[in-house]
């Protein structure tokens, strides 16, 4: 089955995703009101338990290339976690692995940082290029960036990164986001 936009937006039942970066927060999520979870830890030989562990939970869950020790930015890298790990998608800043995660029928998500008014140029091009089935914007505290890629793009967006505060949460959704990822477990139980 071809998974598509429409597909990732019906996935999403929390507006708030649990971003796992210690092992220690696994049971943490799973304890949550969260549905999908952002893997930013573990290595080749963890990934595929812990990954199954948010899966028994009913979990969908979103591995970050970028942060799992032992993996390369290659091919083999996609084909191994499409077949060895299985989750529901990828989460990279690389354009080249978004498309390759793609053709294994993973869903992908972008990461951007946005810095500076050359950033939000430069990102709006690389998404142009790479297609992801969403876009997480860092920080994710900037309502007014947010509402620049909302008017390019029509992709979901999940703001990320900074976000430690209920209130900023609020900020984010009110400003037309998808959902919100946080490392702030507290954030995990707002029901929203």
């Amino acid at each position: 089955m071809k998974k598509t936009t429409s597909y990732f937006n019906d996935l999403i039942d929390s507006q708030v995703i649990a971003a796992i970066s210690h092992k220690e927060k696994i049971t943490k999520a799973i304890q949550s009101d969260c549905n999908v979870a952002f893997l930013l830890t573990g290595d080749l030989i963890v990934l595929p338990e812990y990954v199954e562990q948010l899966k028994r939970a009913n979990m969908h869950v979103f591995v970050h290339l970028d942060f799992i020790e032992g993996l390369a930015n290659d091919k083999s890298a996609i084909e191994y976690v499409a077949k060895m790990v299985r989750p529901t998608g990828i989460i990279t800043t690389k354009s080249h692995l978004i498309k390759w995660a793609k053709k294994q029928n993973l869903l992908t998500i972008q990461r951007l940082f946005v810095l500076d008014r050359n950033a939000v140029k430069k990102g709006i091009a690389m998404v142009r290029d790479s297609d992801p089935d969403a876009i997480e914007i860092l920080p994710g505290i900037i309502p007014k960036v947010i509402k620049q890629y909302l008017a390019s793009s029509k992709l979901p967006i999940i703001a990320g990164g900074l976000v430690d505060q209920e209130a900023e949460v609020y900020e984010a959704l009110e400003a037309g986001v998808l959902a919100v990822s946080t490392g702030e477990d507290p954030l995990w139980k707002m029901g929203v």
